[in-house]
């Protein structure tokens, strides 16, 4: 069978090429942006790319394709997409694809949240794997244990990151129904992606349906400190639950919690300490936590979870620490949203001390161009000394937005200015924190290449 990827290079679409070439299929695709270093992958496991979208490609590259695996970037009016359309050939999502043709058979373990996703799914599978569970995956991002984004394998088990963002244009429900999961962990839930859900509620409605689709002997693994998971499980549960939270105060309960000093209880039960990760942080640690209970649900010992994340490196992209050049440290850092931006900040802080942070921020999302988190920006940037915001095509006012900070914050809307901003004032000892959901033109090794000079 062959199939034809649209929206191949991103890495959910990417790690579908790289499953179905692994399934035995025969695998090409498009994309509008082919660089490396997805295209780099793609090209090692034999899959022809064609850069763009023209309708030219069901008489050349995918002549043959007996069905076009469509990504949710794409949207009618693309060429290729009117292509299909009027031929009248085969199309469906990519979660569709991968759960009619991988997960129908396994053990799915879906981690599911606004944040914290690829960090806890890259740990659960590192988990399943040093329990001898050879677990295949897709995660949103590269394991540093694995280098790959996705495998697939003979075992059972499958872990996923449960995106709630839309499946396609043709499909508006959230990615993760199509899943099935007899684990689901529901790690946090507030608003984003504000380009498709009109409110906070919206998003709940798309988890109550993640929550329909776990079967009776199912078990959801919930982060029992979130009002909105509690609002979701209220519509209606019909698995196993168990709670987990961070204890904070005498009054916080849960059937798994995490004390100040790593200690985790279950049900009252001592089970053992956490050890440090390599990701520093509150945050990372509760995504931790996460990743053990739900591996206990497919059978694997706390004391082995807790051994193997005692080896777990990290993901890229997560705090990666990119060169350290004249003194300065380079980190890269997914975050891009004011919560994870803010706890981004407070785990920095956690693995260097009192150095000088000076944070960098790419407004990239949907949600953040819009302007719907413009208020909480500031605020989640206060612990930074100093703040620099690539400001180019947005919608809003960055000076206006980030004022609250007074002369720590600067505007740059071009990449060459901003770079040279930070070099200017970076001093030995510095730490830069490089903050956005795209590759910001590069930003990271021009400006270690710029402190080299």
């Amino acid at each position: 069978m062959r199939i034809h990827i649209l929206g191949i290079c991103g890495t959910f679409m990417g790690g579908i090429a790289a499953i179905a070439r692994a399934a035995g299929y025969a695998v090409t695709g498009c994309d509008a942006n082919v660089y490396p270093p997805m295209s780099t992958q793609l090209a090692a496991l034999g899959i022809a790319l064609t850069e763009g979208y023209e309708a030219r490609q069901l008489d050349t590259i995918a002549k043959d394709a007996d069905v076009f695996v469509v990504g949710n970037a794409l949207s009618r009016g693309n060429p290729l997409i009117e292509a299909i359309l009027d031929s009248g050939k085969p199309y469906t999502s990519g979660p569709q694809w991968l759960a009619e043709h991988v997960l129908r058979d396994k053990w799915v373990l879906a981690v599911a949240g606004t944040h914290g996703k690829t960090t806890a799914s890259a740990m659960l599978a590192w988990i399943l794997d040093q329990a001898g569970l050879q677990p295949g995956f897709l995660i949103g991002g590269v394991p540093i244990d694995f280098g790959v984004s996705a495998r697939l394998t003979e075992a059972p088990f499958f872990v996923i990151e449960a995106d709630e963002y839309d499946t396609a244009f043709f499909d508006k429900r959230s990615k993760f129904v199509h899943y099935r999961p007899r684990t689901a962990v529901l790690n946090n839930l507030e608003l984003d992606h504000a380009d498709i859900f009109p409110d906070l509620a919206a998003i709940e409605t798309q988890f109550h349906h993640l929550v329909r689709t776990v079967a009776h002997r199912g078990r959801l693994i919930v982060n029992g400190a979130e009002a909105s998971l509690a609002r979701v499980l209220a519509r209606g549960c019909w698995s196993e639950v168990e709670r987990f939270r961070a204890i904070e105060t005498a009054s916080d309960a849960a059937d798994w919690t995490l004390a100040a000093d790593g200690a985790i209880d279950l049900a009252g039960a001592s089970q053992g300490r956490l050890p440090e990760l390599a990701l520093p942080g509150r945050h990372n640690q509760l995504n931790a936590l996460a990743a053990l209970a739900a591996a206990r649900h497919a059978g694997v010992a706390v004391t082995k979870s807790l051994a193997a994340l005692a080896s777990f490196r990290g993901v890229k992209r997560r705090l990666e620490l990119r060169g350290t050049v004249a003194g300065v440290s380079v980190y890269d850092d997914f975050a891009h949203h004011p919560t994870a931006i803010a706890a981004t900040l407070e785990a920095l802080r956690r693995r260097i001390g009192r150095a000088r942070v000076l944070a960098v921020l790419e407004p990239r999302s949907n949600t953040m161009k819009l302007g719907t988190m413009k208020d909480r920006l500031a605020p989640s940037l206060e612990t930074a000394d100093l703040v620099f915001c690539y400001a180019a095509n947005l919608g809003w006012d960055a000076a206006a937005a980030l004022a609250p900070l007074g002369e720590r914050a600067h505007v740059e809307t071009e990449i060459p200015a901003l770079t040279e901003a930070i070099a200017r004032v970076a001093q030995p000892g510095d730490t830069v924190l490089v903050m956005s959901n795209g590759a910001f033109g590069g930003l990271h090794e021009k400006l270690l290449a710029r402190l080299a000079r």
